[in-house]
């Protein structure tokens, strides 16, 4: 297995998640992320970060908007 193909981890696949989408991600982990040989893991990380994107919405929507 070369660099480019080896296993990514759940975590790993996460954090680049979570960089991507604040636009942070560095080129080399972009193209590590292509690369990647089971793209299984990005999908489920990509659905738990935008459970927790859309949850962290509505708290702070619970939070600010008042109560009637």
């Amino acid at each position: 297995m070369s660099k480019s193909n080896k296993k990514i981890g759940f975590l790993t696949a996460f954090l680049s998640i979570m960089a991507a989408a604040i636009g942070v991600q560095k080129r080399e982990n972009m193209e590590r992320d292509l690369n990647a040989i089971n793209p299984i893991v990005y999908v489920f990380a990509a659905i738990l970060f935008l459970i927790i994107f859309i949850g962290s919405i509505i708290l702070v929507v619970n939070l600010v908007v008042p109560k009637q």
